[in-house]
Order: structure tokens, then C-alpha cells, then sequence
């Protein structure tokens, strides 16, 4: 009876040890998001099951089931694009093709511009350039002379166009040149750009790095340092750079270690923050803003028409304002990544935007002047790399890079010139212009009678298609034959310079749907009412499964 009763009371204590641990746990798979994205163990599962398969020509022209003449019009419309590619950018494409064998990150964005069944017969047919020789206002000069409008922003950097950077780094370079490459000491101008960026984000200490990814590295390495706590934060579909820590999922080697991927503005995402004791820090990317809980777009991921975006500033402010609140009561750091953002949508950045303080923020791209770059800002009691009562504990950061001085003599330049009447002009009535622009673009579209709509937060669009396809992609060849130049995402992202004059964008405007009329005249957004996005999905799912089993 005593034997029982000892049992029985150990049973009850390991219940009441085992119960909150499992309600925690219950708790954060409610706060993550129901997509693959916000699931890195079972994303990684499924990519490693994945079969590799590519569609002969007859399956690249028939994938919807569409019928003989339509197939017929996308084979006519194919051979005409083909031709047109392979004389008006042969010496791009040549180039292309011989470094590609040598150049690794080619092999990549050729193979993953477009849905990997696709892409073979593609590349074979239709192949893409992506070497340019000269760039001036918002436009792109190829090796074959052809003159294409840039609609790439050079992945964030290029906020106020080609020719301001090039001016930035050349004045740069002439401030830096008396001292040179010397490392490790540090230029004048240093002290300058330390106040300068005080002031701009408004907290107390400053570090340099030679990336992007580097500066969220440091960051998130220093919240842990401070807060003695392991785990972070980041919202589903999120980029924070390369490293293992804020890219858990596919594109990772490792599996996921302290990081929780939770639902972007989501209630239980907050309970998450309040109740757990193991988070140091929770990293923001506004670009999420534009396509919340959803990875950044791109056309490789174009299966059907499923692609959604939109911008409510209201909705993302309260969010930002709720964080805000939920990590000061916790003691967690509030990490602003604006690395991609920083400086297109305020002069102060994402924090002047959404009015909204955080602990730490890191910067890049644009803030170089045009040269690489990495930046952290904060609080002085997160800053510090070192206890002074415990010498030997220490928060170790370098880099040989780091604050170069002609890196810091371009970002000199930046920080002068965003003070001046010239740039704050450029700031002016920001918003209601590329809400406008986007309307009025939206609207053309829809005149001309295509199933595409654009998204756009500010000067950062992203296309969605508003009937079921499966060759959405197809537009980026399109696009680039009128002389519109996209990044290998194609129409997963524009990045608008901030120079783009009335007249510039009514030029884009008119190409673009230009192109979207030919695509449609070559049936590649023929419809049926049996192809439907789910109909799409389902005959993918049979098709990876045939193969996957060798049926």
C-alpha cells in the first residue's frame, strides 16, 4: 500500500513537472504559421524528398492541359521571344554562358529564375544575360548596347539613383585617399559618421561590419551576451541574412537550433513573447510589412496564381507598437533589421515610419554610399563587448574590414548629403506619390484587360497574378524584351530608385503592359473553368509524387 501510494505521488510529480512544459510547447506550435515557412524542420524534410525532374517540350508548352491551337499560339510566341533574345542580347548571353561554368552564384540564379521543371528547356532556348557595362539615371546599359530600365535597385542599395552613389563613392574615395587602405586605425571621418548615425537612430552607440548579415550576426549575438538568454525570434517568411540562426529552414545545411519562428501579427505570437523565459531578442524586417507570414517572392516559387501581397501601415504599426510593448515588459531586445529598408521610406528609417523605438538596429546596403557595408546601433548597455567585474567574459567582434577607410569616407558623403534640402525634398509627399503610382499602374493594368496586379509598399513592388496560371513566370522574358531589367527573382520584386521622374515611370508603365498584352496574345494565360489554383496544386502534388516513386 505504501509501494503504491510512493507510485502514485511520484506519477503526479513528474505530471505536474511534465504539464507546463507542455502547455509551453502546445503554445508555440499555436503561434506558428500553418505554411511550410513556419515550420524549418518539416520544410527541410520535405526539400530532401523532393525528386528532380525536367518537362520535355512537349509537357513545357501543355503543363495546364491547354489545348492544341493555344499550344500552338505559346510555340509561335516562344520561337518569335527566342529569336528576338538571341539577337538583340547575344553578347550578353555569350558572356553569361562562358562564366557561368566558374561562377557558382550564376549556376544558381540560372537555375532558379523560373520553377525547376521549366527551367532546363528554358535555359536551353531562352537563355538570360547578366552582365551590364554601364548605368546612368534609372537606367541599365548591356553588353549588346541595349538600354533597359532598371528596375533591380541593386538588391536595396539603390535609393537615390545610380549617379548619386557613383558621386558618393568618388568623393569618398578623395577623402580617404591622403590615409588609403590602412586597417585597424581609423579615419577622421569615423567620428563624424558615429554622430551622424546616433542622431538618425536615436541610440547611443555604434558598430561597423562589413555586411549586412554580419551587423544582425553581432546584434543578436550581443542581445544573448546582455539578456544571458539563448533563443530568438523571427517572424515567418523574414530575411535576416544567411547565417544559420535566421535561416533555419531550406537553404540551411544544419537543422534549427535556438530559434522560434512564429506568426507575423498574431495574438499568440505576443503570449508566446510574455510567457517564455528563454528569449534574448526578437528581430523585426519591415519588409515584411509587404507580404506578411510569406517568404520574399520569387518567380522560381510561381506554381499557380497563389501569390498575395498588401501594405496596411496602420495594421503593421499597432503590431510594432504591441512588440514594443510585450519586450520592454519582458526584458527581451527589440532588433530593427532595416538592412534592406534603411533610409527608402524615412530619412530616419523604419522607426521615424512606424513611430516606433526599438533597442537595437542594424543597417546596410544604401548606408555605404554604395560600397558594402554593415552597421549596428544601440543601447549603451547592449553595446558593451565586455564586464568590467568579470574580465575574462567577453562578447568577442571583429572583422578586418571593419570601418574601411573608404567605405567610411562613401558613407560619409551619404550621411551629409541625407541632410541636405535636396535629399529631404526627395522625402516630400513620399508616400501619397508611389501610392499614387502604384494605383494609377494598377489601373492600366486593368484597362488593358491582363490578370496582373502589383502591391506596393512605397517604392518596393511585388506582382500577384488574378487568374489561376501556370506560366506566370513567363512574364520576366516578356518584361525584358520591352527593356525592363528585373533581379533573377523577376516579378517577385521592384525596387524603384527614388529618382524616377513622372515621365520615367510613365515609360515603365507602358512597356510593362505592353509585355503583359503580347504574353497574353501567345495563350500563356489561357483559362478553363477546370484550372483552378487547387486543380493546379493537386496535378503538381501527382506529378512529384510519380516521380518521387518512379511511376
Amino acid at each position: 500500500m505504501e509501494e503504491t501510494f510512493t507510485l502514485s505521488a511520484i506519477a503526479l510529480a513528474a505530471l505536474a513537472l511534465t504539464l507546463p512544459a507542455a502547455r509551453r510547447r502546445l503554445q508555440l506550435s499555436r503561434a506558428k504559421h500553418r505554411s511550410l515557412a513556419g515550420h524549418s524542420k518539416w520544410s527541410k524534410r520535405l526539400a530532401r524528398l523532393m525528386p528532380g525532374y525536367a518537362y520535355d517540350e512537349a509537357r513545357f508548352f501543355a503543363a495546364d492541359g491547354a489545348p492544341a491551337e493555344v499550344i500552338a499560339q505559346r510555340r509561335a510566341g516562344f520561337q518569335r521571344l527566342s529569336g528576338v533574345y538571341k539577337q538583340r542580347f547575344a553578347q550578353s548571353i555569350a558572356m553569361t554562358r562562358e562564366a557561368r561554368e566558374g561562377l557558382s552564384d550564376l549556376q544558381f540564379t540560372g537555375s532558379y529564375r523560373v520553377p525547376f521543371p521549366f527551367s532546363p528547356y528554358l535555359r536551353e532556348h531562352l537563355p538570360s544575360g547578366s552582365f551590364v557595362r554601364a548605368a546612368q539615371g534609372v537606367t541599365v546599359e548591356d553588353m549588346d548596347g541595349n538600354v533597359l530600365y532598371d528596375l533591380t535597385g541593386s538588391y536595396g542599395v539603390n535609393v537615390f539613383g545610380v549617379d548619386f552613389y557613383r558621386e558618393c563613392i568618388a568623393e569618398g574615395s578623395a577623402l580617404a585617399a591622403p590615409l588609403g587602405p590602412v586597417l585597424g586605425l581609423l579615419h577622421p571621418c569615423v567620428a563624424d559618421n558615429v554622430a551622424r548615425l546616433k542622431a538618425i537612430s536615436g541610440l547611443d552607440e555604434v558598430s561597423f561590419h562589413m555586411s549586412g548579415t554580419e551587423a544582425v550576426m553581432q546584434a543578436v549575438r550581443l542581445a544573448r551576451y546582455h539578456t544571458k538568454r539563448k533563443h530568438l525570434v523571427r517572424f515567418c517568411g523574414a530575411y535576416h541574412g544567411w547565417w544559420e540562426d535566421v535561416q533555419p529552414g531550406v537553404g540551411n545545411p544544419l537543422p534549427p537550433r535556438e530559434t522560434y519562428t512564429l506568426k507575423d501579427l498574431d495574438p499568440k505570437s505576443l503570449e508566446v513573447l510574455r510567457t517564455r523565459k528563454d528569449i534574448a531578442c526578437v528581430l523585426i524586417n519591415p519588409l515584411q510589412a509587404l507580404h506578411p507570414n510569406a517568404n520574399a517572392p520569387g518567380d522560381s516559387a510561381l506554381l499557380d496564381s497563389s501569390r498575395r501581397a498588401g501594405f496596411d501601415r496602420a495594421a503593421y504599426t499597432a503590431w510594432l507598437k504591441q512588440l514594443r510593448e510585450v519586450c520592454s515588459e519582458r526584458g527581451i531586445v527589440l532588433i530593427f533589421d532595416e538592412v534592406f529598408v534603411g533610409f527608402r521610406l524615412a530619412p530616419g528609417g523604419a522607426q521615424e515610419y512606424f513611430g516606433v523605438k526599438a533597442d537595437m538596429v542594424t543597417y546596410g546596403k544604401t548606408l555605404g554610399g554604395g560600397l558594402p557595408v554593415g552597421v549596428v546601433c544601440g543601447k549603451h548597455a547592449l553595446m558593451k563587448r565586455y564586464r568590467e567585474e568579470r574580465p575574462a567574459d567577453i562578447c568577442f567582434a571583429r572583422g578586418t574590414f571593419n570601418a574601411h577607410p573608404y567605405v567610411m569616407g562613401a558613407m560619409n558623403v551619404f550621411l551629409k548629403r541625407l541632410e541636405t534640402a535636396t535629399i529631404r525634398a526627395v522625402y516630400d509627399g513620399l508616400e501619397t506619390r508611389w501610392t499614387a503610382r502604384a494605383d494609377r499602374f494598377n489601373a492600366e493594368l486593368m484597362s488593358a484587360g491582363v490578370p496582373v496586379q502589383v502591391a506596393a509598399l512605397q517604392s518596393i513592388w511585388t506582382v500577384s497574378y488574378t487568374e489561376p496560371s501556370r506560366y506566370n513566370w513567363m512574364l520576366q522574358y516578356y518584361l525584358r524584351e520591352q527593356g525592363l531589367q528585373l533581379s533573377w527573382v523577376g516579378t517577385g520584386r521592384f525596387i524603384f530608385s527614388l529618382n524616377y521622374t513622372d515621365a520615367d515611370f510613365d515609360a515603365v508603365t507602358q512597356r510593362f503592359v505592353s509585355a503583359c498584352q503580347q504574353m497574353k496574345k501567345d495563350g500563356w494565360w489561357w483559362q478553363d473553368e477546370q484550372l483552378t489554383n487547387k486543380s493546379i496544386r493537386r496535378g503538381i502534388l501527382r506529378e512529384t509524387l510519380g516521380h518521387l516513386f518512379k511511376r
